[in-house]
C-alpha cells in the first residue's frame, strides 16, 4: 500500500472550496475526468455520508462512498470497486484557512491489485493519480478565482 497527499492552497474562502471539492461532477473541468456522477445522495447533503459517487478518469472506473462529511473542514471516502482493480484503505481531503486562502490535502492509501501491484502501485499509478489529483486541484482554483 502507498499513501500519496497532494496540497494546494486555493485563494477562496473555505466553504467555497470544500463544497466545490465535495461536488464531484465539478470534476469534469478537469481534461483527465471524463465523467463524474452521483449514483446515491449522502444524508443531510448530497454528497455527505452514504453518498455513492461513480468516477470515470482517463486512468480507469472507479465507485466511491463517502464515509466522513464535516463541512467545511473534511470528508472522507472509500473506493468500493474500481478497474483496474484496486485495494483501497483511504481517501480523504482536508480543508484548512490560511494566508491568501484554503489549504487543501488530499490523501489516499492504494495499492494496484494485479501480479506486481506494488511495483505498478509505485512506479505507474501514484504518479499518475498525483497528477490528476493536482489537475483537479487546479480546475477547483481556476473556478473559485
Amino acid at each position: 500500500m502507498k499513501t500519496l497527499t497532494v496540497r494546494r492552497v486555493i485563494a477562496a474562502p473555505i466553504a467555497d472550496v470544500f463544497e466545490w471539492c465535495a461536488t464531484t461532477t465539478n470534476y469534469t473541468r478537469s481534461p483527465l475526468i471524463l465523467r463524474a456522477r452521483l449514483a446515491r445522495p449522502g444524508a443531510g447533503a448530497p454528497y455527505g455520508v452514504g453518498a455513492v459517487r461513480l468516477h470515470t478518469w482517463a486512468i480507469g472506473w472507479f465507485r466511491e462512498r463517502v464515509t466522513v462529511y464535516n463541512a467545511p473542514y473534511d470528508f472522507e471516502y472509500t473506493v468500493d470497486r474500481s478497474f483496474p482493480p484496486s485495494r483501497h484503505e483511504l481517501g480523504r481531503m482536508t480543508f484548512r484557512e490560511v494566508d491568501g486562502g484554503t489549504e487543501v490535502a488530499w490523501t489516499t492509501t492504494f495499492e494496484v491489485r494485479a501480479p506486481f501491484g506494488a511495483v505498478l502501485t509505485r512506479a505507474v499509478a501514484k504518479p499518475v493519480i498525483a497528477h490528476t489529483f493536482g489537475r483537479i486541484l487546479d480546475a477547483a482554483a481556476d473556478a473559485l478565482a
